[in-house]
């Protein structure tokens, strides 16, 4: 598509490219489940953050990942409330369907690590403040 000028979409195709295998090589999944997993745990985090800390992080992804979090949102219904990890884990396990989809918990940690890898620590640090205390701890700080 650079041929046509539209470098832009080259470029954010590449780095939705680079955050899903950096995603799928630290999980050891493919780019499809990669993609689930992204997706599910982006969702699962969107939903739990009030409005406002949503937009924020929002803002700082990629374009096309940008995309995929906002799929299906209704800023309405946010945020959910989640008392604990178990819950959190419920909930991203309903996005994970797939038997080769890693487990909930792994799955969480894992979109936190890349999210803290790939995002300025401003943003990550406003979102684990907005989780609550045992999902913070259990799966945030330990990713």
């Amino acid at each position: 598509m650079s041929d046509l000028g539209l470098s832009m979409i080259d470029d954010t195709v590449n780095e939705t490219n680079n955050w899903l295998n950096t995603l799928g090589q630290d999980l050891g999944l493919n780019h499809q489940h990669a993609y689930h997993t992204l997706r599910a745990g982006l969702h699962t985090l969107r939903d739990r953050l009030i409005v406002e800390d949503a937009a924020a992080l929002g803002a700082q992804l990629p374009h096309l990942i940008r995309g995929i979090y906002y799929e299906n949102w209704r800023p309405d219904d946010t945020p959910v409330k989640t008392r604990s990890t178990a819950q959190y884990a419920e909930e991203l396990g309903k996005h994970l369907a797939d038997a080769h989809d890693p487990d909930p918990e792994t799955a969480a940690r894992a979109v936190f690590r890349l999210l803290k890898g790939k995002l300025g620590s401003g943003i990550m640090q406003k979102i684990r403040d907005s989780l609550p205390g045992d999902v913070a701890e259990d799966l945030f700080d330990a990713s």
